[in-house]
C-alpha cells in the first residue's frame, strides 16, 4: 500500500500529456474552454490532487463565467471512460477524481477524514472467472471500494 501523495513525477506528467491529446481527440474542436479544462486537470494530475467536478468548474469559472458545468462534467467523464482520471468513492456516498497513471489499484478511504491510501491487491483472477461463469457475464473490469477509519482518526 502506498499513500496517494507518492507518485512519480514521470508517470504524473505522462497522464498531464494523455488528457490534453484525449481531450484534443475526443472534442475534435479546439475551443478556449476545452483548452482550460484540459491545462486545469492536467496541473492537477501532475500535483497529484484530488478534485471534485463542482470544485473544477467554480475555479474555472473566475476564468470563463460563460463555462457550464456540463462541459466540465462531460469532460471529467470522458476522462474516467478512458482511464485517465479514477473516480474515488467514500463511505458517505461522495466522490473525488485522481489522476492515478496507468497501474492498475484501488483505494482505501477514510470514513472519517476522507484520507486516501493507494491499494496494490486486486481480486484473484479465478474469483473474478467464477464469478463470471455464476452470472454468464465475460468479467471486462471491476472497481473494488474499501472503507475504514485511518490510524489517526482511531485514535483521536
Amino acid at each position: 500500500m502506498k499513500d496517494s501523495t507518492n507518485t512519480s513525477e514521470s508517470s504524473t506528467s505522462t497522464t498531464a500529456e494523455k488528457i490534453h491529446a484525449a481531450l484534443e481527440v475526443q472534442t475534435r474542436r479546439r475551443t478556449r474552454p476545452r483548452k482550460r479544462i484540459a491545462e486545469k486537470i492536467a496541473k492537477l494530475a501532475t500535483s497529484g490532487a484530488d478534485f471534485t467536478v463542482e470544485d473544477l468548474w467554480h475555479d474555472l469559472k473566475r476564468h470563463d463565467s460563460h463555462l457550464g458545468r456540463t462541459t466540465v462534467f462531460r469532460a471529467v467523464e470522458m476522462l474516467v471512460n478512458k482511464g485517465l482520471l479514477n473516480r474515488i468513492e467514500f463511505a458517505d456516498g461522495s466522490h473525488t477524481y485522481r489522476a492515478c497513471g496507468d497501474e492498475h489499484h484501488h483505494h482505501l478511504t477514510c470514513v472519517q477524514c476522507h484520507r486516501v491510501v493507494d491499494v496494490d491487491v486486486c481480486l484473484p483472477k479465478p474469483l473474478l472467472a467464477a464469478i463470471g461463469k455464476k452470472t454468464g457475464f465475460e468479467i471486462e473490469g471491476h472497481s473494488l471500494f474499501i472503507f475504514g477509519r485511518c490510524a489517526d482518526c482511531r485514535n483521536r
